[in-house]
Parts: structure tokens; C-alpha cells; sequence
């Protein structure tokens, strides 16, 4: 097995592993331990009482993080007439129907977040293999089909962020950047963690937050 550098064996003897951090604390570490020079993504990874192979059990849903994730996010926007307006005018940077359907089949992809009008999904339904495979479809669950384009936007481009609980009962969602300072880091997360606890389904039992 590799030996991990300096740098690291530097930064690891920073944290005590036989204790729990409260947040104010752990976020600190996240700035002390990186050894990158780029502003590294900090990430939040929950594990859950629930086996999501049960449908009663799923967690998913989306939480407008009050600070943001620090990340640039470029929409694409599914929608015609006035709507195809009404996106463009809230900051969406690629609007279309039938004509960005075609562009992503030849390969476009330059986007974050897709979003869609209902009256557009049959349309938008033929990227289903190009788009599902990368996180990217729309879907009611995750709020990303709408008529409400304007509303949608404004949260995408404000930190909305989706989290999905996987096969193994884990929720992973970046929520922020190393360079935020610690307060808004806290804020974020608590956010985050109070939506996935009033995401709770009827079918968890036990203790839900581990």
C-alpha cells in the first residue's frame, strides 16, 4: 500500500479520531487540514437509519442552502413561447425546446442543472438515456419540472442543492467551499440537516439520523 505524504500525515495528526466534533470545530479542521491549493468543495455525507429499497423509505428532496455552494451553476431550461421568455429573463443560460433537444443529442452537455416545463417532457423524455445516467433529467421529486420557471431558477442559481439518499442508506451533498468562512459553513449545514430530518419517511423506524 501507497504511504500517504508529508502533507497529509501533517494535516491528519490535527484530528483526534476518538472524539465527535461539534460543527463550529469540525468546519475549523476543514480549513487547517487541506492540502490542496484550489478552494476544495466541502461535502456533508449523512448516514441513515432507512433501507431505500423499500419505496416508504426513500429520502429525497431539495433545500435552498442560505449561503450558497460557491459553485457558478449553469441552467439549461427545457420551455417555448413565453416561458423560453421567462427563463431567460430569470438567468437562464440555455433555453430551447425541440431545437436544445437536438443539440445535446449531438453531444452538448455544457450544463449543471436541466430544468422543464411539463408541457415539454415528451420531448425532453428522448434524452432520458443521455440524461439519466448523468443525474441531469428533470423530475418532479427534485422540483426540476415546472411551470414556475423564474421561481426555480433564482433557487438553482442561490444554492439549491438536491440530495438522494443511495443504495447504502447514505445522503452525500456538497454544501459549501473551503474559503467560506466557518459561520456560513454552520448555517449551511444546519439547513441541510433540518430538511433531510423533516424528509423523514412514514416507513423509518428506529433512529433515523446516525
Amino acid at each position: 500500500m501507497a504511504e500517504h505524504g508529508k502533507k497529509y500525515q501533517d494535516a491528519a495528526k490535527l484530528v483526534d479520531r476518538t472524539r465527535l466534533y461539534p460543527p463550529e470545530e469540525a468546519l475549523d479542521l476543514v480549513r487547517e487540514t487541506s492540502t490542496v491549493r484550489f478552494d476544495a468543495t466541502v461535502e456533508a455525507h449523512l448516514r441513515l437509519g432507512v433501507d431505500p429499497r423499500h419505496a416508504d423509505q426513500m429520502v429525497r428532496g431539495t433545500v435552498v442552502l442560505p449561503h450558497g455552494t460557491g459553485k457558478v451553476v449553469r441552467v439549461a431550461v427545457f420551455a417555448q413561447g413565453d416561458k423560453a421568455q421567462e427563463a431567460l429573463r430569470a438567468g437562464a443560460d440555455e433555453v430551447g425546446a425541440d431545437d436544445l433537444v437536438k443539440k445535446i443529442e449531438a453531444g452538448w452537455l455544457e450544463f449543471d442543472v436541466a430544468l422543464a416545463t411539463p408541457d415539454l417532457m415528451g420531448q425532453v423524455g428522448r434524452l432520458g438515456r443521455i440524461l439519466g445516467r448523468r443525474g441531469l433529467m428533470p423530475n418532479p421529486k427534485a422540483g426540476t419540472i415546472t411551470f414556475d420557471l423564474e421561481r426555480a431558477i433564482g433557487e438553482v442559481k442561490a444554492g439549491r442543492v438536491e440530495y438522494k439518499v443511495d443504495k447504502s442508506g447514505i445522503i452525500h451533498v456538497a454544501f459549501g467551499r473551503q474559503s467560506f468562512e466557518t459561520s456560513a459553513l454552520v448555517e449551511n449545514l444546519a439547513t441541510l440537516v433540518d430538511a433531510v430530518n423533516r424528509a423523514r419517511p412514514a416507513g423509518a423506524k428506529g433512529k433515523y439520523l446516525k
